[in-house]
Formats: structure tokens, C-alpha cells, sequence
């Protein structure tokens, strides 16, 4: 695609362009990382990234960036053409999609799929290999149920979804519209629920049900349980990153972003908008404001208000954990000097 059509596109994307420097009209054949950028390739840079430092021994043909003099400075002097907008990680995520077109399947139902008679599918599906749809399943229209996937009975399948091989979708989940799962996520399975009793353990019935809105992603090997009465709750626009686990009854609110390896314990409500880091852990029943966000490995085993920044284990405001773990390194030495002034 030549450069000057992919500017064209980036301008009626959501980037907020600004401008662009045109030095050559090459045709631009694919995207790579700006430090193994080759030529006929189209890279981004952040005024932030590290790879600034060492700009001028890339190869790429084109540089997506914002708009900084001394970045575009240093690209006219190199003669590297340059794509100036607001954002340019939005920019760059739409070239992908410009440039590298998805596979494409044909709407059909695979003769190898098993859809019960009282089972609905609606038109432009595309429902792969070995799938099977159970009674009273409502799947919409122009989803995408890739080779493998189960879905049990009584489940409601809005419109656009994508869902990826060998998922599991239990009894009565309902996912709206323009979801993705992605592979071997398990929607709606049994919560964790377990009664003492003289030493044995009694199960409780998980006859709940498992709700998510649109525009939600699900990564790879999730895990979302139902709860024993009411619902699991997901509300639109938010991302899992793979091998998150979302207990029964949790209740999880607008755009939130949960990276690997995220815990939540039953019946926890999240605000909207909560970043979660990496093997982040939430407590049962813990409530978590709007806007939080939780650093890598953080346990939060108490409500947390708005708009909040915390870290550590367990969880505390993140300057605090900040100074605390300066200290940590120290404290052999402190307990030696307070030994020795108990001696004295």
C-alpha cells in the first residue's frame, strides 16, 4: 500500500491527525518494531520510548509519531517520511489493520457441528468444526464460533462475537454483542463453593448464571465461575489479558483492564475504568473503586476508594510502598543496630 494511501486512512481514523512529511511515496508492504524496522516498513514512535535514543540507525521508510520537534527534527535530517498525529499507538493499531487483512470464513454451519433441534443460529454465522450448541442456545447474527467450542444449553449469543476454539460456555450465560473469547476460556463454570461440616466439606449448589455486556475481550485459558444465586457480572468495554480467574458472584464495572494472571474472590465488585496488573489478587467481597489502579503482584484484601493508586502486599497507597520498599533492603542492618542498643 503506498504511503500516501495509508495517510489517507489515518486521517479519517480516530489518531487526531496532524500532518504528514512526505520525503518518498513508497509502498509500505508490512510494520515492524522501530529497532528492526526494515525498508518498505512503517514503524511508531512515543515521545517516551527508549528507542529514541538510537532512531537514527533504523531502517523503516516511515515513522508514525507525535508531534515533537526534536523527534521530527532528527527524521527530516534522516530523510525518513513521518505520519504526524495525536496518538500515535492508535495510529499504528489501525495501519495493522490496514495492512494485514484477517482470514476470512464463509458464513455456514460445518457438517460436523452438533446444533439441537430446539437450538437457534442466526444468519451469517460462521460455527466451525466439532462445535456443539446446546437446547434452547440463541446465537445471533455474524458471530464466529471457531472448531471445538461447547456451548450448553440456555445460553443467549448476541450479534458480532467472536469466540476461539475449544472454549466452554456453560448453562444460562448471556454475552451481548462484539464480544472476543479467546481460546479455552471457560464461561460460567461452578464457583468454588464449599460449606464446612465435621470435617467434610458439603457443596453448594452454583445454580446462578454468568452475564457480560458488549464490546468485552476475554484472553486465552480465563476462567469465569457462576455463583450459587443472582449473577457474575461484566459490564462493557472491559479486557482480560490470559489466565485470569473471576470468582462467583464478582461484579465488574465499565472499561476495566485486567493483565495475566489476575484473581478475583467471590462476590468482589469493581469499579469502571480499574487497571489490574499482573498477578494482581482481590479478596472476596472487597470493593474496589472507579479509576484504581493496582501495580504488578499487589493484594488488596480491603475496599479501595476512587480514584486511588496502590501497591505492595498487602495493598497500601503507592508512595507509601514506595518509601516501605526502600527500607526493606536496610532492615538486616536496622535489627543489627537495635540488638546491639538493647545490649547497651
Amino acid at each position: 500500500m503506498l504511503l500516501s494511501k495509508l495517510v489517507d486512512l489515518i486521517k479519517s481514523g480516530d489518531s487526531k491527525f496532524i500532518k504528514a512529511n512526505i520525503f518518498e511515496n513508497i509502498d509500505i508492504e508490512n510494520a515492524a518494531s522501530l529497532d528492526i524496522a526494515l525498508k518498505n516498513q512503517i514503524s511508531f514512535l512515543e515521545e517516551n520510548n527508549i528507542l529514541k535514543d538510537n532512531l537514527g540507525k533504523t531502517s523503516a521508510s516511515a515513522i508514525i509519531t507525535s508531534n515533537n520537534n526534536e523527534i521530527l527534527g532528527l527524521l527530516e535530517s534522516l530523510n525518513i517520511s513521518n505520519i504526524v498525529v495525536e496518538n500515535p499507538r492508535i495510529a499504528f493499531a489501525e495501519v495493522l489493520n490496514f495492512l494485514y487483512e484477517e482470514i476470512n470464513f464463509n458464513p455456514g454451519i460445518d457438517d460436523s457441528a452438533v446444533i439441537r433441534s430446539s437450538a437457534k443460529v442466526g444468519e451469517n454465522c460462521y460455527v466451525g468444526p466439532n462445535v456443539y450448541v446446546g437446547e434452547n442456545s440463541i446465537i445471533g447474527d455474524n458471530n464466529k464460533i471457531f472448531p471445538g467450542t461447547t456451548i450448553l444449553g440456555n445460553v443467549r449469543l448476541g450479534n458480532n462475537n467472536v469466540i476461539h476454539p475449544n472454549c466452554v460456555i456453560y448453562e444460562n450465560t448471556s454475552i451481548e454483542n462484539n464480544c472476543v473469547i479467546n481460546s479455552n476460556t471457560v464461561i460460567g463454570s461452578e464457583g468454588f463453593g464449599f460449606i464446612p461440616q465435621e470435617g467434610k466439606w458439603i457443596k453448594m449448589p452454583q445454580k446462578g448464571c454468568v452475564i457480560i455486556k458488549s464490546f468485552v475481550e476475554i484472553g486465552t485459558n480465563c476462567c469465569i465461575d457462576r455463583p450459587s444465586v443472582g449473577n457474575t457480572f461484566i459490564d462493557e468495554g472491559t479486557k482480560m489479558d490470559n489466565l485470569v480467574q473471576i470468582g462467583h458472584g464478582v461484579k465488574i464495572g465499565k472499561n476495566c483492564a485486567f493483565a495475566a494472571q489476575v484473581g478475583i474472590a467471590g462476590g468482589a465488585v469493581i469499579g469502571n475504568s480499574v487497571i489490574l496488573a499482573g498477578q494482581v489478587g482481590v479478596n472476596n467481597r472487597v470493593k474496589v473503586g472507579n479509576n484504581v489502579i493496582a501495580s504488578s503482584k499487589c493484594g488488596i484484601h480491603c475496599d479501595i476508594e476512587d480514584g486511588e493508586v496502590v501497591s505492595g502486599f498487602p495493598a497500601m497507597k503507592n508512595k507509601s510502598w514506595l518509601r516501605s520498599s526502600s527500607v526493606f533492603k536496610k532492615l538486616p542492618e536496622l535489627a543489627k543496630k537495635l540488638r546491639q542498643l538493647d545490649k547497651k
